[in-house]
């Protein structure tokens, strides 16, 4: 696999200024600014399009928090065992490392889509376990670091 390495764990929220506070307050964590998508255009691993909601904010250092609000009907959602949603990974080879996950019985459940094409910017993989392997493109990585992981003000 193509991974370059580690960037983040995502843990879904019923509240995201709730839970923001409570990891600033617990661990003197900063964020950057809440990213909220109305419409996010997505691939099930089933092959259907669908355009869902996603509201997120990481911490500005790492290793990454992401906080996602949890959002029902979509896979943000919490559970009654762990919150933690993911664990995030860039990738250099997005398709290629999909299918080594796939083929390692590491279901794709959901992508990144533009239009027909798909997947793009990432994917979701779900384990036996229920965690998910996130794989984010890495040429995502500048304006993330640009926008994502700098601090809110």
């Amino acid at each position: 696999m193509s991974r370059s390495e580690l960037y983040h764990v995502g843990i879904v929220v019923p509240d995201l200024a709730a839970a923001s506070e409570h990891f600033t307050d617990l661990l003197g964590i900063e964020w950057g600014p809440i990213m909220e998508t109305a419409e996010l255009p997505v691939r099930t691993g089933d092959g259907l399009d669908v355009v869902v909601p996603n509201r997120a904010r990481y911490s500005t250092e790492p290793p990454y928090l992401e906080l996602i609000q949890e959002t029902p009907g979509t896979v943000w959602v919490c559970n009654p065992f762990s919150n933690l949603h993911h664990i995030g990974f860039f990738t250099t080879d997005l398709h290629g490392d999909a299918d080594s996950l796939t083929a390692s019985l590491c279901p794709l459940e959901l992508m990144g889509r533009e239009g027909d094409e798909a997947p793009v910017i990432f994917t979701y993989h779900r384990d036996d376990l229920g965690v998910r392997i996130e794989q984010v493109d890495a040429a995502m990585r500048e304006g993330m670091e640009m926008f994502a992981f700098r601090t809110a003000h």
